[in-house]
């Protein structure tokens, strides 16, 4: 049984937490990179799939690269941020299954469908790059998660080579600058969106 985290701790993650639309000049190691994926990696997902590829582009050119593929408002915050990040799905993630899932053999056949595996591959690295955000907010960086991209012209750009991994989302990752964000929007109270049977 674990130990419940701290009002701080809770804040960090969620309550205090935001999404940032720019960054302060301050730069993010690769340790640190390490440091999310060692976290992010540890979340569940169906069968330990892990489904997820991550592209961090830390360079300006690999920002550049990117940011031509995004609505402009969303391609000046992926060449201002310190490191902007493409989570990616590997729609062939059931062909390491025997590896990551080594309780049932089997499980590599479950995904012989295209269509079902692309719907998990979708499901299970969204489950992963929320993942992503939580172990970037606990080592105090900040993300700022977006669609408002051409997904096919990234993946026959970055995944040109590998075909069966596909974009889902990028984000943005550095120390967040609080005066690029806006209000915070409306979260409605559990009564609204919840039933209880």
């Amino acid at each position: 049984m674990g130990t419940p985290l701290s009002d701080e701790a809770l804040d960090t993650i969620f309550r205090t937490a935001r999404t940032y639309n720019g960054y302060h000049d301050k730069p993010v190691s690769e340790e640190q990179l390490h440091e999310i994926w060692e976290l992010m990696k540890m979340g569940p997902t169906s069968a330990n799939m892990l489904p997820a590829r991550l592209v961090w582009c830390t360079t300006d050119e690999a920002k550049e690269r990117l940011a031509q593929y995004a609505m402009p408002a969303n391609a000046d915050k992926i060449k201002a941020a310190p490191v902007t990040v493409i989570i990616g799905m590997d729609t062939n993630f059931h062909e390491l299954l025997p590896e990551l899932f080594p309780h049932d053999q089997s499980a590599k056949h479950w995904f012989a469908d295209d269509a079902f595996r692309e719907k998990n591959a979708f499901r299970n690295s969204s489950l992963q790059g929320a993942y992503f955000i939580i172990a970037a907010r606990a080592i105090g960086l900040d993300t700022g998660p977006m669609s408002g991209f051409n997904n096919d012209a990234v993946d026959g750009d970055f995944f040109a080579d590998t075909p069966h991994i596909k974009s889902n989302f990028i984000a943005t990752l550095g120390y967040g600058d609080p005066a690029t964000i806006f209000d915070r929007s409306p979260r409605p109270a559990f009564e609204r969106f919840n039933t209880v049977l």
